[in-house]
């Protein structure tokens, strides 16, 4: 079983009109997820910039924690509501930490 923490930062950006939607949507999230056995840190942000712009910071105990978290109600509920609320696909960068 390999239990190295899987670091992430997801970026997702807002359709046109629905900043607040996702806002409202991303910040749902973070309570419960927060709340999960395998959750390290799970944070939201938003570019200063580039309203519409987030960035959610995420680690996971490790590759099952993550999975766990992508199939709970509250992320799949989430999920569903990708169509109506990214102007793009959701992009997932993994980091390793180096120092």
């Amino acid at each position: 079983m390999n239990t190295t923490p899987v670091i992430g930062i997801a970026v997702l950006k807002a359709r046109p009109g629905r900043r607040e939607s996702l806002r409202a949507a991303l910040s749902a999230l973070v309570p419960p997820t927060r709340q999960e056995p395998g959750c390290l840190d799970y944070t939201l942000f938003e570019l200063r910039d580039e309203p519409g712009s987030f960035y959610m910071r995420e680690s996971f105990r490790d590759q099952a924690a993550l999975d766990a978290h992508l199939a709970t109600p509250h992320f799949k509920a989430f999920e569903q509501r990708f169509d109506e609320l990214l102007e793009e696909p959701i992009r997932l960068v993994f980091l390793e930490q180096v120092a």
